[in-house]
């Protein structure tokens, strides 16, 4: 993918970078970096040893891609765009496909509040969050005065220093100092955090690779090294979310390592904590990066949000869909069957047939042989079909139907010869599977 893709308005940000840099289209748009690329056979290309080049590479990519500006000190950490705004991106979709509108959108009309910790010199999450979502607000912390103070001139230079809010903290503060950035709870964190435990470990993961690293590193010793590295930092993070819980809906890191995000997945896994999500932020070929988030709510982000990206199997959470094959039916004829089978269920269902999609919530396994007799011996009663009825509707609310405790809700979409199931909501993954297994014996006469 080039880096001249452009926003979209329906989803509130461009789309990810998925491959290298074009540098042929971005020097056509900027002479500046036309003039620091080099030429071979034809083809532009740039030195990533020369911070100078790596700089003004950063300062192109966001100003052509996204209207922003940089001023970065020689000293501090210059942030590669493409994995920074892939992990911004990620987060959007994780936040837009678990909201209470069940919509799977953007919602431009959402408020959402955000933390990163370890801002840097750059502020680059938070220029990037808000910049491509008008709703957005932005906290920022970290221990440097010195990241800091660049970071408030790129703030204010961006013009976004109302939206966006930077605090210094100490090493001995919590890494979610909600008390701190005055805010009652928050959306999401995110960290891009120190990945090495110390000068020897960076050291030695450069002279066991193959090649040289794909870009020189201007970090300084706090943005490159913390006790633990990425895994010790993310653990803090993991162990404050265990007393904070719903106070944040998201929590996320990037990770350096395969390694490092197996070792967080198991301690998730450890914790009791099933609603997780992965992505691995690669953009082009060269440097990988990882990602995790984890929530304490129970609304599931969609099947290709949770697990996005290249991974290894090990680490990735349950799935949250599943497809009903039904060859040669049409789209018709498989909402009709649908909606009759929920229609014989107690739950509250709403059926649009107009576009062949419903939701279905329920306080449990209502379907089941043992559920199904002792709704037939209590006997139907009048009028529950419609009480029984309520879907979020475009803007959030529900219809006037009594509210139940959900235990499952699921989003059921019919096209020609499939069935779309989506898990919206609910902590018992057993519970989805069996609901989707009652549907497709429904809809195929098969178990």
């Amino acid at each position: 993918m080039s880096s001249s893709t452009t926003a979209t308005n329906n989803s509130g940000g461009r789309a990810y970078y998925e491959g290298d840099v074009d540098f042929d289209v971005l020097a056509a748009k900027d002479p500046e970096f036309a003039a620091i690329c080099k030429v071979s056979k034809n083809k532009r290309w740039v030195d990533f040893q020369d911070p100078k080049v790596v700089k003004k590479l950063t300062n192109s990519l966001l100003k052509h891609d996204f209207g922003l500006e940089l001023q970065l000190p020689d000293d501090r950490l210059c942030p590669p765009v493409p994995v920074r705004w892939n992990y911004i991106r990620w987060i959007q979709e994780l936040l837009d496909t678990t909201s209470d509108t069940y919509s799977d959108r953007y919602d431009p009309e959402r408020e959402v509040k955000g933390l990163d910790i370890g801002v840097g010199a750059s502020c680059i999450y938070g220029l990037l969050a808000c910049q491509t979502r008008p709703g957005w607000l932005m906290a920022g912390i970290d221990i440097d005065a010195h990241s800091l103070k660049h970071a408030r001139v790129n703030v204010e230079s961006n013009n976004l220093a109302n939206r966006i809010r930077l605090v210094q903290t100490d090493s001995n503060d919590p890494l979610v100092p909600l008390q701190q950035i005055q805010c009652e709870t928050v959306d999401f964190v995110m960290t891009n955090p120190p990945f090495y435990d110390s000068m020897q470990d960076m050291q030695s993961s450069y002279t066991n690779k193959h090649a040289p690293p794909s870009a020189i590193c201007t970090g300084s010793e706090n943005e490159m090294i913390c006790p633990g590295g990425d895994v010790g930092f993310v653990t803090r993070i993991l162990d404050e979310s265990l007393r904070l819980r719903d106070k944040v809906q998201w929590y996320t890191a990037m990770l350096g390592k395969m390694s490092s995000l197996q070792r967080i997945v198991s301690k998730l896994k450890e914790n009791g904590i099933g609603n997780f999500a992965v992505t691995c932020l690669q953009a082009g070929h060269r440097t990988k990066r990882w990602a995790v988030a984890w929530s304490f709510l129970d609304f599931r982000p969609s099947n290709d949000v949770a697990r996005h990206g290249e991974l290894v199997h090990a680490v990735l959470p349950s799935p949250t869909a599943q497809t009903v094959a039904v060859p040669m039916m049409s789209a018709e004829w498989a909402g009709t069957k649908v909606d009759d089978t929920l229609k014989e269920l107690d739950v509250q269902w709403q059926w649009r047939a107009e576009i062949f999609t419903g939701v279905m919530e329920t306080k449990g396994n209502v379907w089941s042989r043992a559920a199904r007799r002792k709704r037939k011996f209590a006997g139907s009663t009048e009028g529950r079909e419609d009480a029984d009825v309520r879907m979020k509707n475009e803007d959030g609310a529900g219809s006037d139907g009594e509210d139940i405790e959900v235990a499952l809700a699921v989003k059921i979409v019919c096209k020609t010869e499939e069935v779309q199931l989506r898990w919206l909501k609910g902590n018992d993954y057993v519970l989805f599977t069996s609901f989707c297994g009652m549907m497709k014996r429904a809809l195929t006469g098969k178990a």
